[in-house]
């Protein structure tokens, strides 16, 4: 898999259930280019262990994220009636309800590939249908994108491994100290810490302190 950081996020039209329930047509990041920051995941499978306490944590956070003008969407290569019912399902029972971000259905399974993010053995026909002979879905991507449709970060966990939420909030938080004070954000840094100017100068002082 190659990077798609500094890349335009790889432009699709699905469907997806928007706002808990509505089943959506064309869906597409485009709407968001010059609007808003995105945030784009990608889990395995509805109906599933870890994906739904990924799903949950990213509408724990949802205020957060739209304080900071930021569309968390998700992805998985389930149809939109599975993840309608999932949506439908209550937490206690396993289910995602109560999440109101957009989730895409990536039925034809291009989307996770364009993105880098499909796992097993595949191919494409001649007619550019994509084939396999096993099991297909999407690892644990994600990717931020700022509002120009460039991709800022991405990350990838093998299936077994839920990710950290409050972590791609640092993400947006460092994104956006450097958009407006062009200052770079060293390990470990979180909104309010001080940054470093990206010379040498700015370096040192920022180590003295």
């Amino acid at each position: 898999m190659q990077s798609l950081v500094t890349k335009h996020a790889p432009h699709f039209e699905a469907t997806a259930v928007v706002d808990g329930q509505t089943i959506v047509e064309n869906f597409s990041l485009h709407q968001y280019e010059g609007e808003k920051y995105v945030v784009f995941f990608f889990y395995p499978k509805d109906f599933t262990f870890v994906c739904p306490t990924e799903l949950h944590a990213f509408q724990a956070l949802l205020p957060e994220f739209e304080k900071r003008n930021v569309q968390v969407i998700g992805c998985s290569t389930d149809t939109e009636f599975s993840h309608q019912a999932w949506l439908k399902t209550p937490k206690n029972k396993g289910g995602i309800e109560g999440v109101t971000y957009p989730i895409v259905a990536d039925t034809n399974k291009t989307i996770a590939d364009h993105y880098g993010v499909l796992t097993g053995e595949y191919d494409y026909n001649d007619d550019g249908k994509l084939i396999a002979t096993e099991e297909i879905i999407a690892f644990r991507g994600l990717f931020l994108i700022d509002k120009k449709g460039t991709i800022q970060h991405q990350l990838v966990n093998n299936l077994p491994l839920g990710r950290s939420v409050d972590e791609v909030l640092r993400m947006v938080d460092a994104l956006q100290h450097f958009e407006a004070n062009g200052e770079v954000c060293p390990a470990n840094w979180s909104k309010g810490e001080k940054a470093m100017k990206a010379d040498a100068e700015g370096v040192a002082e920022y180590l003295s302190d």
